[in-house]
């Protein structure tokens, strides 16, 4: 199956550097271009994207404003989107997280790297390095907002043990691998379980579920230390 993308930057040379490089990919292709929030907004809704690959600062509506309208907007919730941006300088990445965003990716990226970000994020997967994650957990997402708090805590009691454990392995930033060598399962049952907390507390994709965890306080970005 194609991936059908979205490309949403107000830099018209980089959009078009970007499309080049899609649509020599025959897995991908890319359907719209905007130079806006709103432009992105409205593509969105006319052509059902799998990905979008969209910029923070654009001029009227933001790459932020755009993401949080398209991830509430149900007629779109099979769309992901791929923030394009420096995330270890930006707190409006945070908040694109708890918007729906399903990844980020540098601008400096590889031609390799965003393609393969691309994809990763089309299947549901969330592009959060480890070290991206424990860096946004603990500037952002560990703080109270509760405006953008996802699920309440007693919905934690839908997982079990199992999910729970797994959920919490994943929120700090370990791959399906990681966790099935941690826990001595196969990767494929990690998957699962993680599909299942996923399907259980209505998150988009594994970003959201990361953001859950914390808000929920399953796990916390600064554990105490140890005595």
């Amino acid at each position: 199956m194609t991936i059908r993308v979205l490309l949403a930057d107000d830099q018209a040379l980089l959009r078009t550097t970007f499309r080049i490089l899609i649509d020599t990919d025959p897995d991908m292709t890319v359907v719209a271009e905007a130079a806006n929030g709103q432009e992105a907004i409205d593509l969105a809704r006319d052509h059902h994207p799998d990905v979008i690959v969209m910029d923070i600062r654009m001029p009227g509506t933001d790459g932020l404003t755009a993401t949080s309208r398209i991830a509430a907007d149900p007629a779109l919730s099979a769309t992901r989107i791929l923030i394009l941006t420096t995330f270890e300088d930006d707190e409006n990445v945070a908040n694109a997280l708890r918007a729906g965003a399903s990844g980020f990716l540098g601008k400096d990226v590889s031609a390799e790297g965003l393609l393969a970000g691309i994809r990763t994020v089309a299947i549901g997967d969330s592009l959060l390095s480890p070290s991206a994650t424990r860096s946004l957990i603990s500037r952002f997402l560990s703080m109270p907002d509760p405006h953008s708090r996802l699920v309440p805590t007693e919905r934690l009691a839908l997982l079990t043990d199992r999910e729970r454990e797994v959920m919490a392995l994943a929120a700090q930033g370990k791959t399906n691998d990681e966790i099935a060598d941690h826990l001595v399962i196969s990767p494929l049952t990690i998957r699962s379980h993680i599909h299942r907390s996923m399907t259980k507390l209505h998150a988009r994709d594994r970003a959201q579920l990361v953001v859950i965890a914390y808000q929920t306080g399953l796990v916390s970005a600064h554990p105490p230390r140890s005595a």
